[in-house]
């Protein structure tokens, strides 16, 4: 079979029909926009996926008779009280935090330098003298391109404040309206799209349950984690409690990496406050049952709708995703793979069942 018949092949089965060709074209322009523009439609990106998120309150207070303005005003106010709470409660502590681990940085530092002498004096045959001087001087190179990075950081934040005002203003209206005037939205939106569009539908309504679900569930796995991990570093007496706590929390964004990234910090802070000593084992042992319960609990309990991704696939799509989007992409990349895999099985099949609908001959390949 030459290269010229296989692709007519691949090409009648995929994109013989006029839907899934305009289906194609609205998924390429989706995806050039977001990469394209991204960083200027931010806001409303962001405005977008909070409305998302709100509107399942909105439609439960709509279910219990609820007038829809009436609805919309009190999960906006419900927002924007949770809002300024992390604004001038949450914020300002993790910023003291912070500023409190930078100080303290240089007397981990020689706490850590302790330790590996400790070490070498325990094990002199397993660590040598050069090997604690060529880690000390690595860890050294590190901390100098932290603080680096970090006042690079800071001077360049300074430029942002016009940016950071404006988040602060547009974003709320932008939710606000999209919630408002939703079904006005979508309206218009499909009248931009043609008649014929019965595989767009029955991809988007697959699709959109299960973002939704996805989206709402990845905010109640953060706080719960997050509140979690904060009562228990608080038990134990652990410094930088909320720190390390919110860290956590948002580490459930990306599957399997961030809980592993998550445990360097937060043994790294045990050490250095409790020495090797029975209360680091405690707190290590703590943080093991809360990743523990949050993988095998917590996650199949949120997200048993959610379609099944071997984690290969999860990790090359938060990679991917990633990379393009940074954030966003890490917090979607789930859901993207899963548009991607509901594509890839849909495609075809809803093509030939579309034809199948109305009445015309399927070809059944063998």
């Amino acid at each position: 079979m030459t290269l010229r018949a296989v692709l007519k092949g691949w090409v009648d089965h995929y994109l013989s029909d006029e839907e899934a060709v305009i289906l194609l074209v609205v998924l390429v322009l989706g995806f050039a926009v977001v990469i394209f523009l991204g960083r200027m439609l931010a806001p409303f990106l962001t405005a977008l996926v909070i409305a998302f998120l709100l509107q399942g309150a909105v439609s439960w207070l709509e279910r219990r008779h609820v007038p829809h303005l009436l609805a919309v005003i009190l999960v906006f106010l419900g927002f924007m009280g949770l809002l300024l709470a992390l604004a001038f409660i949450l914020m300002p502590l993790i910023w003291n935090q912070l500023v409190t681990l930078v100080q303290e940085t240089p007397r981990m530092f020689a706490s850590g330098q302790q330790l590996l002498d400790d070490l070498q004096a325990r094990y002199p045959q397993l660590i040598t003298p050069d090997q604690i001087q060529n880690w000390i001087a690595t860890a050294g190179r590190e901390l100098t391109q932290l603080g680096q990075r970090a006042l690079t950081l800071s001077l360049a934040s300074l430029g942002n404040v016009l940016g950071l005002i404006i988040y602060l203003v547009l974003v709320p209206i932008l939710v606000f309206f999209l919630l408002k005037d939703r079904e006005r939205l979508v309206d218009f939106i499909l009248s931009l799209l043609p008649r014929k569009r019965t595989l767009m539908t029955r991809i988007w309504h697959e699709m959109d349950s299960q973002i939704a679900n996805y989206v709402r569930g990845k905010f109640i796995e953060i706080m719960i984690v997050g509140t979690v991990a904060f009562l228990t570093f608080a038990f134990f007496g652990l410094p930088y409690t909320a720190l390390l706590s919110v860290m956590v929390g948002f580490s459930v964004l990306v599957p399997y990496i961030g809980a592993a990234v998550a445990t360097l910090p937060v043994a790294a802070v045990a050490g250095f406050h409790f020495g090797m000593t029975d209360e680091f084992l405690y707190v290590l042992v703590a943080y093991g049952v809360i990743q523990a319960l949050d993988g095998n609990v917590l996650v199949p309990v949120l997200f048993s709708e959610a379609v099944n991704l071997h984690p290969v696939s999860i990790i090359v799509a938060v990679l991917f995703f990633g990379g393009i989007w940074g954030f966003w992409g890490i917090f979607f990349a789930i859901p993207l793979a899963t548009l991607l895999k509901a594509l890839v099985y849909a495609w075809p099949r809803g093509i030939k069942r579309h034809r199948q609908d109305e009445g015309g001959e399927v070809v059944v390949e063998k």
